[in-house]
């Protein structure tokens, strides 16, 4: 039977100490896969999953863990790339150091990963690649000048990995959230009115609002994760599903 059961399946979540990677680990261990979520912490009491500390903008660290796991476990199904920062401000007002941070989280960390893992996924002749982007890869904002171009960065690296290992078999693709109550989202809110405001949208920055008239909780953003790497999505791959309420109007 064809559904989102992943009995068995070995999954690894990156960006799992917290928010859509959390929340997506957990789903997947719901469903009943064996799961290895990776975050540079992981602050909470309990975790359902396999936790592995991890930063996966250092490419020597991720090479050692990975290899690590790859030899103990006999295959690799699923990988989800969700680890991910937010730097915010004027293009003229952030530091080299924030630019260069979203750059090496936001798109080297899945390019650390892919480095390592494209091997395995290759000789197996299966699997399913998740990554986890941004709507502001398809629509510019104001004071987002970093995380947009981290995020459209990596929109462009997983569609280029999409197209070379659809041959063998592997499908990538990729999930784009919009505005999701997750603690980064919340660190952007000042103000008791800050989350209707968003929805309601900000003329100044051109930004339209959300037409379904409210924010994403993190399991809407993880449904749309579970089916692109569930046998439901068989024929799928190199598509970017926007998941945003309409806030980029299908951009």
């Amino acid at each position: 039977m064809i559904s989102l059961n992943f009995n068995e399946k070995y999954v690894w979540v990156t960006g799992a100490g917290q928010g859509i990677g959390y929340d997506t680990a957990c789903a997947f261990h719901q469903a009943g896969a064996n799961v290895i979520g990776f975050d540079k912490q992981f602050s909470g009491e309990q975790y359902p999953f396999t936790c592995q500390i991890l930063d996966v903008s250092d490419p020597r660290q991720v090479a050692k863990i990975c290899q690590e796991q790859l030899a103990q476990q006999p295959r690799l199904d699923v990988l989800v790339n969700a680890a991910g920062i937010l730097r915010v401000g004027a293009t003229d007002e952030l530091s080299f150091e924030d630019w260069q941070a979203c750059l090496n989280v936001n798109a080297g960390g899945a390019f650390n990963l892919f480095s390592q893992t494209l091997p395995r996924f290759r000789q197996q002749g299966f699997g399913a690649i998740v990554t986890v982007a941004s709507n502001s890869a398809h629509a510019p904002r104001v004071g987002m000048s970093a995380y947009g171009a981290s995020k459209a960065a990596l929109r462009s690296l997983c569609q280029t990995v999409g197209l070379e290992m659809a041959p063998y078999g592997v499908r990538c693709n990729i999930v784009s959230p919009g505005s999701t109550d997750t603690a980064m989202q919340r660190s952007l809110w000042h103000t008791p009115d800050a989350e209707q405001e968003m929805i309601n949208g900000f003329p100044d920055q051109f930004k339209l609002g959300i037409p379904l008239r409210k924010i994403a909780q993190p399991r809407e953003i993880t449904h749309a994760i579970l089916f692109l790497a569930s046998d439901l999505a068989s024929h799928i791959v190199l598509q970017d599903i926007v998941v945003d309420g309409g806030a980029t109007l299908g951009s």
